[in-house]
Protein backbone atom coordinates (compact mmCIF):
# COMPACT_ATOMS: atom_id res chain seq x y z
CA UNK A 1 0.00 0.00 0.00
CA UNK A 2 1.30 3.47 -0.81
CA UNK A 3 2.62 5.83 1.80
CA UNK A 4 2.05 9.22 2.52
CA UNK A 5 4.51 11.85 3.22
CA UNK A 6 4.52 15.25 5.03
CA UNK A 7 6.74 18.24 4.45
CA UNK A 8 7.87 20.51 6.81
CA UNK A 9 9.49 23.42 4.70
CA UNK A 10 11.99 26.04 6.31
CA UNK A 11 14.44 28.37 4.50
CA UNK A 12 17.01 26.39 5.32
CA UNK A 13 16.14 22.80 6.49
CA UNK A 14 13.05 20.45 5.70
CA UNK A 15 11.15 17.94 8.07
CA UNK A 16 9.78 14.58 6.53
CA UNK A 17 7.55 12.17 7.82
CA UNK A 18 5.81 9.31 6.24
CA UNK A 19 3.52 7.04 6.91
CA UNK A 20 3.99 2.86 7.39
CA UNK A 21 2.95 1.21 4.09
CA UNK A 22 -0.47 0.86 5.84
CA UNK A 23 -1.11 4.45 5.74
CA UNK A 24 -1.56 4.42 9.80
CA UNK A 25 1.45 5.79 11.73
CA UNK A 26 3.11 8.85 11.54
CA UNK A 27 6.84 8.59 12.11
CA UNK A 28 10.16 10.99 11.33
CA UNK A 29 11.83 10.52 7.99
CA UNK A 30 14.72 12.70 7.87
CA UNK A 31 15.73 16.60 8.29
CA UNK A 32 17.68 17.84 5.04
CA UNK A 33 18.83 20.95 3.31
CA UNK A 34 15.80 22.44 1.73
CA UNK A 35 17.94 23.00 -1.37
CA UNK A 36 18.39 19.32 -1.99
CA UNK A 37 14.64 18.88 -1.26
CA UNK A 38 13.56 18.65 -4.94
CA UNK A 39 16.51 15.28 -5.67
CA UNK A 40 15.80 13.85 -2.58
CA UNK A 41 12.17 13.46 -3.05
CA UNK A 42 12.87 12.38 -6.59
CA UNK A 43 14.81 9.63 -4.97
CA UNK A 44 12.35 8.52 -2.38
CA UNK A 45 9.48 8.87 -5.19
CA UNK A 46 11.74 5.95 -7.43
CA UNK A 47 11.98 3.59 -4.17
CA UNK A 48 9.12 3.88 -2.16
CA UNK A 49 5.55 3.60 -3.06
CA UNK A 50 4.05 6.99 -1.88
CA UNK A 51 0.22 8.19 -2.92
CA UNK A 52 0.23 11.79 -1.79
CA UNK A 53 2.12 14.59 0.10
CA UNK A 54 1.15 16.88 2.75
CA UNK A 55 2.87 20.30 3.37
CA UNK A 56 2.82 22.37 6.18
CA UNK A 57 1.06 26.07 4.89
CA UNK A 58 2.64 28.29 7.49
CA UNK A 59 -0.44 30.70 9.12
CA UNK A 60 -0.85 33.44 11.60
CA UNK A 61 -2.94 32.96 14.40
CA UNK A 62 -5.29 34.52 12.53
CA UNK A 63 -5.28 32.84 9.16
CA UNK A 64 -3.25 35.23 7.69
CA UNK A 65 -0.25 34.42 5.69
CA UNK A 66 3.15 34.69 7.49
CA UNK A 67 6.70 35.40 6.42
CA UNK A 68 7.33 32.06 5.72
CA UNK A 69 3.83 31.66 3.47
CA UNK A 70 5.95 33.21 0.02
CA UNK A 71 9.01 30.50 1.14
CA UNK A 72 6.50 27.94 1.25
CA UNK A 73 4.08 28.92 -1.95
CA UNK A 74 7.05 29.13 -4.28
CA UNK A 75 8.32 25.63 -3.30
CA UNK A 76 4.45 24.47 -4.20
CA UNK A 77 4.49 25.96 -7.50
CA UNK A 78 7.84 24.58 -7.97
CA UNK A 79 6.09 20.95 -6.71
CA UNK A 80 3.88 21.11 -8.99
CA UNK A 81 5.91 21.60 -12.18
CA UNK A 82 8.36 18.84 -11.05
CA UNK A 83 5.86 16.15 -9.62
CA UNK A 84 2.52 17.83 -11.85
CA UNK A 85 1.22 13.60 -11.38
CA UNK A 86 1.93 13.91 -7.50
CA UNK A 87 -1.19 14.70 -5.14
CA UNK A 88 -0.27 17.55 -2.97
CA UNK A 89 -2.43 18.75 0.31
CA UNK A 90 -1.84 21.45 1.99
CA UNK A 91 -2.47 21.26 5.26
CA UNK A 92 -2.33 23.71 8.56
CA UNK A 93 0.95 24.08 10.43
CA UNK A 94 0.23 26.37 13.12
CA UNK A 95 1.66 26.12 16.54
CA UNK A 96 3.52 22.62 15.48
CA UNK A 97 7.03 23.80 15.71
CA UNK A 98 5.80 24.63 19.74
CA UNK A 99 3.75 21.26 19.49
CA UNK A 100 6.74 19.50 18.82
CA UNK A 101 8.99 20.81 21.15
CA UNK A 102 6.24 20.01 23.95
CA UNK A 103 6.62 16.51 22.36
CA UNK A 104 10.39 16.07 22.79
CA UNK A 105 10.45 17.28 26.20
CA UNK A 106 7.49 14.96 27.28
CA UNK A 107 9.30 12.07 25.37
CA UNK A 108 12.47 12.88 27.93
CA UNK A 109 14.64 14.24 25.03
CA UNK A 110 17.95 15.67 26.52
CA UNK A 111 18.77 19.24 25.93
CA UNK A 112 21.04 19.03 23.94
CA UNK A 113 19.01 17.09 21.56
CA UNK A 114 16.40 19.52 21.34
CA UNK A 115 18.45 22.61 20.58
CA UNK A 116 18.90 20.77 17.27
CA UNK A 117 16.62 22.40 15.48
CA UNK A 118 16.56 19.44 13.08
CA UNK A 119 15.32 17.83 15.36
CA UNK A 120 12.23 19.99 15.63
CA UNK A 121 11.64 19.77 11.85
CA UNK A 122 11.54 16.26 11.65
CA UNK A 123 8.40 16.18 14.83
CA UNK A 124 6.72 19.08 13.24
CA UNK A 125 6.14 17.12 10.08
CA UNK A 126 5.42 14.28 11.88
CA UNK A 127 3.25 16.27 13.87
CA UNK A 128 1.74 17.91 10.52
CA UNK A 129 0.67 14.36 9.27
CA UNK A 130 -0.28 12.86 12.05
CA UNK A 131 -3.10 15.82 12.45
CA UNK A 132 -3.72 15.45 8.77
CA UNK A 133 -4.55 11.79 9.51
CA UNK A 134 -6.84 12.07 11.95
CA UNK A 135 -8.82 14.70 10.01
CA UNK A 136 -9.44 12.11 7.19
CA UNK A 137 -10.29 9.45 9.64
Amino acid sequence: MPRILAIDYGAKRTGLAVTDPLGIIASPLDVIPSHTLENFLKEYFEKEDVSRVVIGMPKNTDGRPTNATPLVQAFINRFKKVFPARELILHDERFTSKMAMDAMITGGMKKKDRRNKGNVDKVSATIILQSYLESNS
